[in-house]
Parts: C-alpha cells; sequence; structure tokens
C-alpha cells in the first residue's frame, strides 16, 4: 500500500482553514479552487469534479470538529484504486497561522507517484485558495 503525507503551510489562522475544510460541498469555491471545479453532495457521499476531468465519488468517513479533522474514500473515479482513504487535520502553529496534513493511503502501490502528484498539485491549489482570504 502507497502513502502519501503532505504538510501545507497557511499563513491563516487554524479556525478559519477547518471552516473551509468542513464545508464539504463547496471544495470547489472555499478549499481548492480552480484544482476543483465542482462538488455534488449525496447524502455521505460527495462527487468531486477536478479540472483534468477526473470525477471521484468520495465517501464521507468522519468530520471531527473539535479535532479538525475530516477523514475520507475515494469509493469509485476512473483511477481504478482498489483502496484509498485520507485525512485532512489543521493544526494552530500560532500567531494566526496553521498548516494543513494531509495524508493518503492506497492501493495498489503503483498509484502511488500519479496520486502523490495530483495531491501536490492539489496542495498548491489549497495553499493559494486558503491565501486569497475567502476562505471563511
Amino acid at each position: 500500500m502507497a502513502s502519501i503525507r503532505l504538510t501545507i503551510p497557511v499563513p491563516r489562522p487554524a479556525p478559519e482553514v477547518w471552516a473551509a475544510i468542513a464545508d464539504v460541498g463547496a471544495v470547489h469555491e472555499r478549499l481548492a479552487r480552480g484544482f476543483v471545479v465542482d462538488t455534488e453532495l449525496r447524502g455521505r457521499d460527495r462527487l468531486v469534479t477536478f479540472d483534468n476531468g477526473l470525477v471521484a465519488r468520495e465517501l464521507l468517513v468522519d468530520l471531527d470538529e473539535e479535532a479538525r479533522r475530516i477523514a475520507y474514500a475515494v469509493v469509485e473515479s476512473s483511477l481504478r484504486l482498489e483502496h484509498h482513504h485520507a485525512t485532512m487535520e489543521v493544526v494552530a502553529d500560532g500567531n494566526g497561522t496553521s498548516h494543513l496534513i494531509w495524508v493518503a493511503d492506497m492501493a495498489p502501490d503503483e498509484a502511488g507517484a500519479s496520486v502523490g502528484d495530483f495531491m501536490r498539485s492539489g496542495a498548491a491549489a489549497i495553499r493559494r485558495t486558503l491565501e486569497e482570504g475567502t476562505a471563511s
């Protein structure tokens, strides 16, 4: 199983970053503008459409307000993953800044390189979106 861990420094307070993540139906507006172009909620699932045309159905596993942590799993996409589980957690750094820890585990191992590249593109979009200060 491949595992990817990214730490994204964000010059925004943790509550503001968490608010953008916790708004699970507005990823395309509040969290990763340009990288995610549409988000549609269907019960505990969300359909996420990316700028490259990929559509993923994600199961929202947990949304922990106190820990500022979301867990989700891609259950259907053209990537044909055997397994996918990811978390995002916001940690305050002090002085009004924070960092976002994004971890994804997936199988098969061979998917790790392409998913890692994809996540790094997403991380850049997340940082840009949050830096613009329109996350709250």
